[in-house]
């Protein structure tokens, strides 16, 4: 099943997220509508309060940003070819490296993308989707990938990232998307008004 993403302003897409248990209900099934939603929506990654879910759980496929790279580029970036990954219950255990650069967007912020700083090595801990726990250290455009959608689970957005003058400049663009006025080629759901 194909998921609805929740648009900018959803009180949802703001909460701390809450860990879960291995009980919860029909978590398989939600695991694979989120990864049919995320493809049908051409994203790389998929938090599941993006599909009004506030539990920590998140998918990513940052190959696909490698297999839209010449051969040349690919070798720019240490975590060629990316990661296909279930994260449930991520907690970062530490950030590191060198602030970079990357343009950013969010299926939840639609046709906005903003040069965000990040850092480009996050070490995290986690379960997967059989609850087998990970420790794990990732970099490059995996890292930011991760940290993006972690962000979602923390109820933090791309946006915050931004200086206040250029967030006040989107606040028009925000609004809009809050208000259902725009259109994308994926379903969304908007708040109410």
């Amino acid at each position: 099943m194909i998921f609805p993403i929740v648009a900018y302003g959803a009180a949802v897409l703001r909460k701390v997220s809450k860990d879960i248990t291995p009980e919860y209900p029909e978590l398989q099934t939600l695991i694979a509508d989120m990864w049919e939603t995320m493809y049908e929506s051409n994203g790389v990654g998929l938090a599941a309060p993006q599909v009004n879910k506030d539990i920590r759980l998140f998918v990513i496929d940052s190959t696909q940003i490698f297999d839209n790279l010449e051969e040349d580029e690919k070798g720019l970036y240490p975590d060629a070819p990316g990661i296909k990954q279930v994260f449930i219950n991520a907690h970062i255990i530490s950030l590191e490296g060198k602030e970079w650069i990357y343009n950013e967007g969010c299926l939840s912020i639609p046709k906005i993308r903003e040069d965000i700083n990040r850092l480009d090595t996050v070490k995290v801990s986690y379960v997967d989707e059989n609850f087998q726990p990970h420790t794990a250290t990732f970099n490059g455009i995996t890292a930011r990938v991760f940290l993006h959608e972690y962000d979602h689970i923390e109820g933090k957005l791309f946006i915050d990232y931004l200086k206040p003058l250029r967030k006040k400049l989107l606040q028009g663009k925000l609004n809009d998307i809050s208000k259902g006025k725009i259109k994308v080629d994926y379903k969304m759901i908007f708040p109410k008004q």
